[in-house]
Protein backbone atom coordinates (compact mmCIF):
# COMPACT_ATOMS: atom_id res chain seq x y z
CA UNK A 1 0.00 0.00 0.00
CA UNK A 2 2.62 2.36 1.06
CA UNK A 3 4.67 1.67 -2.34
CA UNK A 4 1.41 2.47 -3.53
CA UNK A 5 1.18 5.60 -2.21
CA UNK A 6 4.94 6.71 -3.02
CA UNK A 7 4.63 5.51 -6.60
CA UNK A 8 1.48 7.86 -6.80
CA UNK A 9 3.00 10.75 -5.47
CA UNK A 10 5.72 10.51 -7.68
CA UNK A 11 3.72 10.73 -10.85
CA UNK A 12 1.76 13.89 -9.46
CA UNK A 13 5.18 15.56 -8.99
CA UNK A 14 6.93 14.29 -12.26
CA UNK A 15 3.17 15.70 -13.87
CA UNK A 16 3.80 19.28 -12.43
CA UNK A 17 5.64 21.56 -15.18
CA UNK A 18 9.39 22.00 -15.09
CA UNK A 19 10.93 25.24 -13.81
CA UNK A 20 11.82 27.54 -16.56
CA UNK A 21 16.38 28.29 -16.33
CA UNK A 22 16.40 31.67 -14.36
CA UNK A 23 17.42 34.68 -16.75
CA UNK A 24 21.42 34.95 -16.45
CA UNK A 25 22.73 38.78 -16.48
CA UNK A 26 24.36 40.39 -19.35
CA UNK A 27 27.48 42.25 -18.89
CA UNK A 28 29.19 39.45 -16.16
CA UNK A 29 31.03 36.07 -16.48
CA UNK A 30 28.91 32.99 -16.55
CA UNK A 31 30.25 30.05 -14.81
CA UNK A 32 29.02 27.25 -17.61
CA UNK A 33 31.14 24.52 -15.66
CA UNK A 34 34.40 23.89 -17.68
CA UNK A 35 34.05 27.61 -19.26
CA UNK A 36 33.66 30.79 -18.06
CA UNK A 37 31.39 32.88 -21.10
CA UNK A 38 30.34 36.28 -21.73
CA UNK A 39 28.07 37.05 -24.60
CA UNK A 40 29.09 40.12 -25.92
CA UNK A 41 26.85 41.03 -29.17
CA UNK A 42 24.74 39.15 -31.63
CA UNK A 43 23.89 40.52 -35.19
CA UNK A 44 22.50 38.81 -38.45
CA UNK A 45 25.48 38.91 -41.26
CA UNK A 46 24.36 38.80 -44.80
CA UNK A 47 28.47 38.72 -45.63
CA UNK A 48 31.29 36.40 -45.10
CA UNK A 49 32.13 36.70 -41.49
CA UNK A 50 35.28 35.29 -39.56
CA UNK A 51 36.08 32.69 -42.34
CA UNK A 52 32.87 31.13 -42.38
CA UNK A 53 31.54 31.31 -45.92
CA UNK A 54 27.79 31.17 -46.63
CA UNK A 55 25.95 30.21 -49.56
CA UNK A 56 24.15 32.27 -52.26
CA UNK A 57 20.90 33.24 -50.50
CA UNK A 58 22.06 32.68 -47.11
CA UNK A 59 22.55 34.95 -44.29
CA UNK A 60 24.00 33.85 -40.96
CA UNK A 61 23.28 34.47 -37.34
CA UNK A 62 26.27 35.60 -35.36
CA UNK A 63 26.66 35.76 -30.98
CA UNK A 64 29.99 36.86 -30.11
CA UNK A 65 31.21 35.94 -26.46
CA UNK A 66 34.07 35.83 -24.23
CA UNK A 67 34.93 32.53 -23.30
CA UNK A 68 37.57 31.44 -20.74
CA UNK A 69 39.12 27.43 -20.36
CA UNK A 70 38.57 26.48 -17.28
CA UNK A 71 39.48 22.92 -16.97
CA UNK A 72 43.34 22.61 -17.28
CA UNK A 73 44.33 20.92 -20.72
CA UNK A 74 43.18 22.30 -23.92
CA UNK A 75 40.12 21.69 -25.39
CA UNK A 76 37.04 22.70 -27.94
CA UNK A 77 34.41 20.80 -26.79
CA UNK A 78 32.15 24.18 -26.70
CA UNK A 79 29.54 23.62 -29.50
CA UNK A 80 26.68 23.23 -26.93
CA UNK A 81 27.41 25.97 -25.05
CA UNK A 82 24.83 28.14 -26.28
CA UNK A 83 21.26 27.35 -28.34
CA UNK A 84 19.49 29.77 -30.06
CA UNK A 85 15.86 30.25 -28.24
CA UNK A 86 12.55 30.45 -30.66
CA UNK A 87 14.03 30.25 -34.21
CA UNK A 88 14.28 27.65 -36.98
CA UNK A 89 17.71 26.84 -37.54
CA UNK A 90 18.57 24.58 -41.05
CA UNK A 91 21.58 22.68 -38.97
CA UNK A 92 21.94 23.28 -34.89
CA UNK A 93 25.19 22.58 -35.09
CA UNK A 94 27.20 26.39 -35.25
CA UNK A 95 30.12 27.04 -37.09
CA UNK A 96 32.68 28.43 -34.47
CA UNK A 97 35.48 30.84 -34.98
CA UNK A 98 38.35 32.50 -33.40
CA UNK A 99 37.70 36.31 -34.21
CA UNK A 100 41.32 37.42 -33.08
CA UNK A 101 42.49 35.59 -36.33
CA UNK A 102 39.21 33.55 -37.77
CA UNK A 103 41.06 30.13 -36.99
CA UNK A 104 37.77 27.71 -37.09
CA UNK A 105 37.33 25.42 -34.15
CA UNK A 106 40.67 26.58 -32.02
CA UNK A 107 41.39 24.69 -29.40
CA UNK A 108 40.84 26.84 -26.08
CA UNK A 109 43.96 26.73 -24.01
CA UNK A 110 43.20 27.20 -20.50
CA UNK A 111 42.57 30.39 -18.48
CA UNK A 112 42.94 32.38 -21.55
CA UNK A 113 40.41 34.46 -22.52
CA UNK A 114 39.35 34.26 -26.35
CA UNK A 115 36.42 36.17 -28.22
CA UNK A 116 34.91 33.67 -30.39
CA UNK A 117 32.19 33.62 -32.86
CA UNK A 118 29.20 31.33 -33.46
CA UNK A 119 28.00 31.12 -36.39
CA UNK A 120 24.49 29.33 -37.43
CA UNK A 121 23.73 29.60 -41.56
CA UNK A 122 20.09 30.77 -42.05
CA UNK A 123 17.74 31.06 -44.85
CA UNK A 124 17.97 34.50 -46.71
CA UNK A 125 14.50 35.00 -46.13
CA UNK A 126 14.52 33.94 -41.97
CA UNK A 127 12.77 36.21 -39.92
CA UNK A 128 15.11 37.09 -37.06
CA UNK A 129 13.65 39.14 -34.07
CA UNK A 130 15.23 42.24 -32.91
CA UNK A 131 15.92 40.45 -29.61
CA UNK A 132 16.94 36.86 -29.20
CA UNK A 133 17.20 34.35 -26.03
CA UNK A 134 20.58 32.12 -26.16
CA UNK A 135 20.38 29.00 -23.97
CA UNK A 136 23.30 28.45 -21.99
CA UNK A 137 24.24 25.06 -21.82
CA UNK A 138 26.65 24.18 -18.27
CA UNK A 139 28.43 20.62 -17.12
CA UNK A 140 29.65 19.19 -13.62
CA UNK A 141 32.58 18.26 -13.09
CA UNK A 142 33.17 14.44 -10.96
CA UNK A 143 36.75 13.26 -9.99
CA UNK A 144 35.34 10.01 -10.84
CA UNK A 145 32.93 8.82 -13.50
CA UNK A 146 30.57 5.48 -13.10
CA UNK A 147 31.61 3.56 -15.61
CA UNK A 148 35.22 4.09 -15.93
CA UNK A 149 36.51 5.88 -12.53
CA UNK A 150 37.86 8.44 -14.25
CA UNK A 151 37.54 12.17 -14.02
CA UNK A 152 35.47 14.15 -16.51
CA UNK A 153 32.64 16.87 -17.57
CA UNK A 154 29.31 15.35 -17.22
CA UNK A 155 25.44 16.02 -17.23
CA UNK A 156 24.84 18.85 -19.67
CA UNK A 157 21.96 20.80 -18.12
CA UNK A 158 20.74 24.10 -19.50
CA UNK A 159 22.16 26.78 -17.01
CA UNK A 160 19.72 29.60 -18.21
CA UNK A 161 18.64 32.33 -20.54
CA UNK A 162 20.35 35.17 -22.11
CA UNK A 163 18.66 37.62 -23.97
CA UNK A 164 20.66 40.03 -26.58
CA UNK A 165 19.53 42.79 -29.10
CA UNK A 166 19.97 41.73 -32.13
CA UNK A 167 21.49 44.39 -34.89
CA UNK A 168 21.51 43.86 -38.52
CA UNK A 169 25.10 44.06 -40.47
CA UNK A 170 25.69 43.97 -43.76
CA UNK A 171 29.53 43.89 -43.94
CA UNK A 172 30.53 42.53 -40.61
CA UNK A 173 34.13 42.20 -39.41
CA UNK A 174 35.61 39.15 -41.38
CA UNK A 175 38.44 39.02 -39.03
CA UNK A 176 41.06 38.90 -41.55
Amino acid sequence: MAALFVAGLMGAFGALPAHAPPQLPLGTAIDAGRWSVQPVRAYVSHARTYGVLLKPGQKALVLEADMTNRTAQSDKAYFDVFKPDGITLPDPMPMIALIRDSTLTPELHPGMTERMAYVWPLAGDAAVPTSLSFGVTAEIFKPRDNLYGLPGWFNPYRLGTITLPVADVLAPGTGS
